[in-house]
């Protein structure tokens, strides 16, 4: 009987061999993201359109404008392919990249850990971090998380993002008050009807040019420390492209230009 169990020990692993071996070669023979984005000859860049300087939609005429719209029209060219922007949310950013409606995703995305764990990022294009964007008057009230986390303090954010994975983490008292839009979060500031927003500083500096009544409150020291990329599948061959093609617009000078034209 000893030698019956030998017999199936070798037929098991004979046949894990052949099932591993099988995978291996339809992975090999399976094209990358890559490869079908030169074959069909249009990248999907997905986009949630409502993030100043990165990407925004235009409600009148539909068209996105923005710093990674430049970029992404940039990285088609570099491809030679089309350039289809695919309209997403941040609640559905990752469920859209997972199930292949875009091959990227564009806009000012922060690199997170629990991110890493199902997609790829490109080479980080900016550093960032999370201030408060309170009228310039309420400046000196929220300078802190404890002064923000406070019983009557309204926080209105957006859902999806890390602004909001933010607010939950760190805010216990105070009152989170979701938008949907997040291009509409800055009017409910200025007419008085919550008090701040919790955001990246680049989006907070942004907007204090756009409205001077609104101040990011010590942009250069923010709460926590993040970077933003560009979003993949985990594909090597696009990843390795995407982060060439930084490195040369890098020094080449465009992304400087570009983001001197949009951010300052």
């Amino acid at each position: 009987m000893r030698w019956l169990r030998g017999l199936g020990a070798v037929v098991f692993a004979a046949g894990l061999a052949a099932g591993l071996a099988a995978g291996v070669a339809r992975a090999a023979q399976s094209p990358s993201v890559l490869a079908r984005i030169l074959a069909r000859g249009t990248i999907r860049v997905g986009m949630t359109g409502d993030y100043r300087p990165f990407d925004l939609r235009d409600p009148r005429d539909g068209v996105y404008r923005g710093l990674d719209v430049d970029m992404a029209r940039g990285l088609a060219r570099s491809l030679g392919v089309r350039l289809e922007i695919v309209p997403t949310t941040w609640p559905t950013l990752m469920a859209g990249l997972l199930a292949h409606r875009y091959d990227i995703a564009m806009g000012g995305i922060t690199i997170t850990l629990p991110r890493l764990r199902t997609a790829f990022f490109s080479h980080p294009v900016l550093r960032a971090g999370k201030v408060p964007l309170t009228l310039c008057k309420n400046a000196a009230r929220f300078a802190t998380l404890a002064e923000i986390d406070r019983p009557g303090v309204k926080v209105i954010v957006n859902p999806g993002g890390t602004n909001a994975a933010f607010d939950r983490a760190h805010l216990h008292h105070a009152q989170i008050v979701v938008i949907p839009d997040n291009t509409k979060t800055f009017g409910e500031i200025l007419a008085g009807r919550v008090d701040l927003m919790i955001t990246d500083n680049v989006e907070a500096e942004l907007q204090h040019k756009l409205h001077p009544a609104l101040c990011a409150v010590h942009p250069g020291h923010p709460f926590d420390f993040a970077e933003l990329g560009y979003m993949m599948p985990q594909d090597p061959a696009l990843r390795s492209y995407v982060d060439e093609w930084l490195r040369i617009t890098r020094k080449t000078g465009l992304y400087g230009r570009l983001r001197r034209r949009w951010m300052q």
